[in-house]
């Protein structure tokens, strides 16, 4: 029996996958061509595995589903300007229209008008999601797929090898199933939207560094996140983009049985190392552009153990709210700073003399105000806290325990804004393309509520263009498939 033939395999079946699939097969049906396009997925049917299933999925958008503005700046800020700019402004231009379709697809998006929380995005205050989250965005695009009967879908498909001809051009993909066995799916098109690799510790140790391993996953499904697209282009001499030793990590209450319990407000309070020391300055710039890193130093330099500490001023202010309230714990709470300590498991004595020491290094004078940077800061502390410093002094009092959670991987494939997977050479590797959270973009820091639109529309732009070549046999990128494949 002649093994399978298609016109694009895709591989990763999360945001990227499912749009470059989806996008693939809606151009096809429009250009009256019976594209048969495969998508593999290593994990089991419903199972939703890798990252998209298990985010927010937060969308930097004002509530006309308008991209933030000032977003590429702040690329350029973190990254010390060497940010990929074209690719950034292709997703700036592009977002509005991959929010769109993801709605016209049945997906609800939320706008969400932030009341409590100082945004740093240029949005109006405002940001959006999917009512359901990640989860809702795939199963959605997934509903559409399944109706193609042009598209096999292979769960439980782990791809293993790019396969090429004698001249380098993309043939197909070889995948071991769930027997064990390995076999050789054609294609001249292959889409790897498999994510990164934050599921393989001795990649995350290669790259990454040490301690690696003590870093738990955000959510189960990146287990699955193994690498396989990075090594497989690497393997055909794809070349590289985005810090290989960064990483996206998040607090999350250790306590919590749940996935994704980020607890976000660190920037309300004091956040401490497992000795009850302060080592980051909680208030430095808006949330959302200080989460990660706090996470991040709480992991390297504090053997990942931590509290975040607040009062009721906090508490009454942002509860019910989504700012503390991603976990499945209540709050830990106690009516005194000792008695807080020793329901956490802390030292009473340190706990109780970090909040005095912090309560009388706030400038009394300042207004307390939420929603700027108000310059409220502390003196001789080390570390000062340069904005939002206001006494813990309000009982009862609220601490979460935390630790860092590996959220995703920052190195991947460099690729041009076709998606093409670029060889080492600066040239594209014939019928080899990626999306998603596989490619490389962000270097030293994420600004967030981007990877999720990024894969999406990265992914639909893709499926559209690759369907598009079957209207020019020319433009097909391998010939004599099948034949002098390694």
């Amino acid at each position: 029996m002649a093994p399978p033939t298609y016109d694009l395999i895709v591989v990763g079946s999360g945001f990227a996958g499912c749009m470059t699939t989806l996008n693939f097969l809606e151009t096809c049906k429009k250009l009256n061509k019976r594209g048969h396009v495969a998508m593999l997925e290593v994990g089991k049917k419903g199972e939703r595995c890798g990252a998209s299933r298990w985010t927010g999925a937060f969308l930097r958008m004002d509530k006309d589903l308008r991209f933030d503005e000032d977003w590429i700046k702040e690329m350029m800020r973190v990254s010390n300007g060497q940010a990929d700019a074209e690719y950034c402004q292709k997703l700036a231009m592009e977002a509005h229209e991959t929010a769109e379709y993801v709605r016209d697809h049945g997906v609800n998006l939320i706008r969400h008008k932030e009341d409590n929380v100082f945004l740093e995005f240029k949005t109006n205050q405002h940001f959006v999601f999917p009512d359901g989250g990640g989860h809702a965005i795939v199963n959605a695009l997934l509903k559409h797929i399944e109706q193609y009967p042009n598209c096999d879908i292979h769960w439980e498909t782990e791809a293993r090898h790019l396969l090429t001809n004698t001249k380098g051009a993309i043939t197909g993909v070889q995948v071991r199933k769930s027997d064990g066995l390995l076999y050789d799916l054609y294609a001249p098109d292959v889409m790897l939207a498999c994510g990164g690799f934050e599921g393989n510790r001795e990649m995350l140790a290669k790259y990454v560094g040490p301690k690696t391993h003590e870093l738990p996953l955000i959510a189960p499904g990146l287990k699955y996140n193994k690498g396989a697209g990075l090594n497989m282009a690497l393997e055909v001499g794809a070349d590289t983009a985005g810090s290989f030793d960064g990483i996206h990590s998040e607090l999350v209450d250790t306590r919590a049985t749940k996935p994704d319990a980020v607890i976000w407000g660190h920037n309300y309070g004091i956040l401490l190392n497992e000795n009850c020391e302060r080592f980051y300055d909680e208030g430095n710039r808006p949330l959302f552009a200080t989460f990660e890193m706090a996470a991040f130093y709480l992991w390297r330099d504090h053997n990942n153990k931590g509290y975040f500490v607040t009062d009721s001023t906090i508490m009454d202010r942002f509860r019910p709210g989504w700012v503390y309230e991603s976990t499945d714990q209540e709050p830990v709470k106690a009516d005194s700073i000792r008695d807080l300590a020793l329901k956490l498991g802390a030292d009473p004595e340190k706990l109780e003399k970090i909040v005095r020491e912090f309560n009388a290094a706030c400038d009394k004078n300042m207004p307390f105000d939420l929603m700027k940077l108000d310059g409220k800061a502390t003196k001789g502390l080390k570390p000062n806290k340069t904005n939002w410093a206001n006494p813990i002094d309000k009982p009862p009092y609220y601490a979460f325990p935390v630790a860092a959670n590996l959220t995703f991987t920052y190195g991947g494939v460099k690729i041009n804004l076709d998606s093409q997977v670029l060889g080492t050479n600066g040239v594209p590797i014939p019928g080899l393309y990626a999306a998603g959270e596989l490619t490389g973009l962000y270097i030293n820091e994420y600004p967030p509520a981007t990877s999720v639109l990024r894969s999406l529309t990265f992914g639909r732009l893709a499926g559209r263009a690759i369907a598009e070549k079957l209207q020019h046999p020319a433009l097909r990128s391998a010939t004599s498939i099948g034949k002098s494949l390694l």
